[in-house]
């Protein structure tokens, strides 16, 4: 395995990276970063989120600027279902639809 170490950072090649995906999260959720290469050249960092508190700044400053809206209850949204429309059903109307062409 070409794991190495630079200063806080692992680096590791993708093909590894995949088979090792679950111990190189435990690593970044424990502080590290980690620098991924492909054929020994530096690709992308995987590097854990600082900062809570900026997320909510983020959140804050987007809801002010009028892009976000707070949800307006907190409860589950229902599960998901099929509509039942009236009339004549969606696939003979598709049917007639392609039979005209």
């Amino acid at each position: 395995m070409s794991l190495h170490v630079l200063r806080w950072i692992m680096q590791i090649g993708l093909r590894e990276a995949n088979q090792q995906f679950s111990r190189l999260m435990k690593a970044v959720r424990r502080g590290r970063e980690v620098l991924l290469t492909e054929r020994g050249r530096p690709l992308a960092v995987v590097k854990p989120i600082r900062g809570g508190d900026e997320t909510q700044s983020i959140i804050q400053r987007l809801e002010t600027a009028g892009f976000l809206r707070p949800a307006s209850r907190r409860k589950a949204l229902p599960p998901w279902g099929p509509r039942s429309v009236r009339g004549v059903p969606v696939s003979e109307t598709i049917r007639k639809e392609r039979d005209e062409r």
